[in-house]
């Protein structure tokens, strides 16, 4: 996916990831979703497709349960979405685990193979 570099994409993108940030505090109820935090977004190039990164305070082990939770309130997202910031398409959530951190504090995974 190619990235927008507009003005208008920044804003967007700040706009979408502050709102869905909220969405998840104060509407989504899934115990799966408690502790993940929005931490970037990127929108492609004709704004169609936001790319949402998120961590979270779960074990490695609780990644799958986490993504699913995520993929499961994704309609529901994009429509609370599409309501609190009035935009005329509202791009498709794509929910992509941010590793940065952990690689960060752990290293780099190691490849076995």
């Amino acid at each position: 996916m190619r990235k927008a570099h507009s003005r208008r994409a920044i804003r967007m993108e700040e706009m979408i990831m502050h709102e869905l940030g909220r969405i998840l505090v104060e509407n989504i109820q899934d115990p799966r979703l408690e502790l993940v935090t929005i931490s970037g977004l990127r929108l492609n190039t004709d704004l169609t497709v936001a790319e949402v990164l998120y961590t979270h305070s779960r074990t490695a082990s609780e990644q799958d349960q986490v993504q699913q939770g995520l993929d499961a309130a994704r309609g529901y997202m994009r429509s609370m979405l599409g309501k609190r910031i009035k935009l005329r398409h509202v791009p498709e959530l794509r929910f992509i685990w941010d590793s940065f951190l952990e690689e960060t504090i752990h290293g780099p995974p190691v490849n076995d193979t």
